[in-house]
């Protein structure tokens, strides 16, 4: 690659700390969103085009990003997600023969800003230790006050509904429209893998809208209900919880992930809440407490489910724990055909621990 100068950056966080980096490219811009961080080695393209990760600011924190380029068919949903990438070394130079762009062009073509040069490892040291946070990605750096009080302005996370920014818009349609199987599946900030892994099992999916009632999704006749993975707090999603408690009360086979498994722990009357810096990556550690068996799982969330409180409910079942901090990973309902788990099995990351999920799914819905 040809030398060019690159305009300095900074990563500004909302209490007041200052990480100074360079721009990727030759872009100037500003950036606003919760800063997290991603410890998987690989999988950028899936992380950045994620729907969960809306309004984050992400921090790779492998050492190199880009340099396998970009490929369409890794997509996970319309388009990038995150509000802006914050990394060490950015590659703009590839090397996997199969790929569609640069992950220069990529970024470009999505009009997302990215930073690079920023000491990523005390970076994301300082979040683990005192918690995710608002900030601001910036070339606008001799103005560190005007970037300050405009990130005082951005709202916190917490209490934050963003499932309505990332939802479908209009129904549609995903697998064999002949199949004796059909799910309906609620929109929260769906996963393009998980429907494959779903039509994979000769089902016939029908996306809904984030704000569908019981009787939209009931209208199409389905044999089990999906509550899918999303951003944001799963409190303000009254809607999801109130279709969660009527397919629950029909005693309907139905499934969720990731926000979709804090929608059902709600709907029970269990309650969520924010994590310090939440679990993201690619090697998170799941004891399955049904099987005894260990899973390595992908993670994305920055809420979780009250572990305590589901232990002390006369009707559900803590069915999957996360060994680093014993948080809860999975649960069922003991009287009903529902259960859940808080981590994604359709993500795969390299071992396939978790895909007997959706097999059970199925067999829920066959049974």
């Amino acid at each position: 690659m040809k030398y060019q100068k690159r305009n300095k950056a900074v990563v500004l966080l909302a209490d007041g700390t200052i990480f100074h980096g360079k721009v990727v490219g030759n872009r100037e811009g500003t950036a606003f969103g919760e800063v997290c961080f991603n410890t998987g080695m690989t999988g950028y393209q899936e992380i950045f085009t994620d729907p969960s990760y809306f309004g984050q600011l992400m921090v790779a924190t492998n050492a190199h990003i880009g340099n396998y380029g970009t490929e369409e068919s890794e997509i996970e949903s319309d388009g990038i997600k995150i509000s802006g990438l914050i990394c060490k070394n950015f590659s703009y130079n590839y090397s996997r023969p199969s790929a569609d762009l640069s992950l220069e062009d990529f970024l470009n073509k999505n009009n997302l800003l990215a930073v690079s040069d920023i000491d990523t490892r005390a970076l994301v040291s300082y979040i683990r230790d005192n918690g995710a946070m608002n900030a601001v990605i910036s070339t606008d750096v001799d103005n560190i006050e005007g970037l300050k009080a405009k990130l005082k302005d951005i709202p916190e996370m917490n209490g934050l509904e963003l499932a309505s920014k990332v939802s479908t818009k209009e129904p549609y349609f995903v697998g064999d429209e002949n199949s004796d199987i059909k799910i309906a599946a609620l929109d929260l900030g769906i996963k393009k893998n998980i429907l494959r892994n779903l039509a994979k099992r000769g089902a016939y999916i029908k996306v809904f809208p984030y704000n569908s009632t019981f009787e939209d999704l009931s209208a199409f006749n389905p044999n089990g209900y999906f509550l899918s993975n999303g951003p944001g707090d799963p409190e303000p999603l009254t809607s999801a919880q109130e279709v969660a408690r009527e397919i629950i009360k029909r005693d309907l086979p139905v499934f969720g992930i990731c926000l979709g498994h804090q929608v059902i722990a709600l709907a029970n009357g269990i309650s969520t809440y924010k994590m310090h810096n939440g679990h993201r990556g690619i090697n998170h550690p799941v004891k399955n407490l049904i099987t005894g068996k260990g899973e390595i799982t992908s993670q994305n969330h920055g809420f979780a489910v009250n572990r305590e409180e589901v232990e002390a409910h006369p009707d559900l079942e803590v069915t999957h724990v996360h060994l680093n901090d014993n948080t809860l990973a999975g649960l069922r309902m003991k009287n009903k055909n529902c259960f859940s788990v808080q981590y994604h099995p359709e993500a795969s990351p390299g071992p396939n621990d978790a895909n007997y999920l959706f097999d059970q799914f199925i067999e829920n819905i066959k049974k």
